[in-house]
């Protein structure tokens, strides 16, 4: 009686050959195919438009990239839209973990509705979005107006205040600064957060936690030594998600932004100014600037990645 055996049992049994191996063994066909249109279809759709973008950028001269690179609006733009980012990337994590946390652990009446609301800003028009934080943040908003200086919290800071009397009046406006920046970009980058640690926290064995406090741990010692360690792989990744997205941003952020040069001007504003100036090659230029500042900035969150994954596991 002979005994026949799958062609793919009998690759996965055969030893590994040394070296670095191209192709992987599988029962499916079409390799070849699928993988030659896969790189047709990023060349097309991702790496053909950057390369172009970076040889429009470096048909001018020298000088002339140094010149737009160096420009005070152009390194102002630039500060605004990556430190923005930066610190609405931050306090997602920090109140993305929290929402996922709750919807995860919790039972409580409109948890679905709750659920469903953290991917609004998904669905949102990036200009419906903007045009309500800047009616909310405006000086005569419904928030606005309680940081203006006859408002309930800006009385606190305004001329004849305590505050005031030691250290100075001091008028806290959100829109049209890079504060009202910050929470629209807080705002569209919020469920990448969310949704990257939810399904981490949904997998994750309560026996863990259990049998640490059994052992003696303290519920600080038990999130410090049991939950961080499998949670950072995911709030890595959803920083850096979350991060991305609030760098090209620009529908909601021009409403609350008021786009004032070297105050509250961010880069992708600036780049359709110089194209609306039928300056291509700056706006070109400034993209680059853009492309490679975003590269870098991923590459070390990618390489931390790396770091957490090796220590921590995958965090599954």
């Amino acid at each position: 009686m002979t005994s026949s055996t799958h062609p793919a049992s009998k690759a996965k049994n055969q030893p590994a050959r040394a070296g670095w191996s191209f192709v992987k063994p599988s029962v499916v066909p079409g390799f070849g195919l699928t993988f030659g249109y896969t790189l047709l279809y990023l060349s097309i759709i991702v790496l053909i438009p950057i390369a172009a973008l970076f040889f429009k950028a470096f048909s001018l001269s020298p000088e002339r990239l140094i010149e737009i690179a160096t420009d005070r609006r152009t390194v102002a733009a630039l500060w605004v839209s990556f430190g923005s980012s930066f610190i609405a990337a931050l306090v997602n994590v920090v109140f993305g973990v929290i929402v996922a946390w709750v919807l995860v652990r919790y039972r409580f009446p409109g948890r679905r509705l709750l659920d469903a609301i953290v991917d609004l800003p998904f669905a949102l028009p990036t200009a419906v979005a903007g045009i309500a934080l800047s009616t909310l943040y405006a000086p005569k908003g419904w928030v606005g107006a309680l940081f203006a200086p006859q408002g309930a919290i800006g009385r606190l800071f305004a001329d004849g205040s305590w505050w005031a009397d030691h250290f100075g009046p001091w008028t806290i406006k959100i829109a049209y600064t890079p504060a009202g920046i910050t929470i629209a970009l807080i705002f569209i980058g919020l469920p990448f957060v969310v949704r990257t640690v939810q399904p981490i926290l949904e997998e994750f064995e309560q026996e863990l936690e259990e049998a640490a406090a059994t052992l003696g741990a303290t519920r600080l010692q038990t999130i410090r030594h049991v939950i961080m360690p499998r949670l950072t792989p995911a709030v890595l990744t959803g920083f850096a998600l979350a991060f991305a997205r609030a760098v090209g941003e620009y529908g909601s952020v021009i409403f609350i932004a008021g786009n004032i040069p070297y105050v509250s001007e961010i880069a992708p504003l600036l780049i359709v100014i110089r194209l609306e100036e039928f300056d291509q090659p700056a706006a070109s230029t400034i993209a680059v600037i853009m492309l490679v500042i975003a590269f870098a900035m991923l590459l070390v969150i990618n390489l931390i990645q790396a770091w957490s994954r090796r220590r921590f596991g995958d965090g599954v």
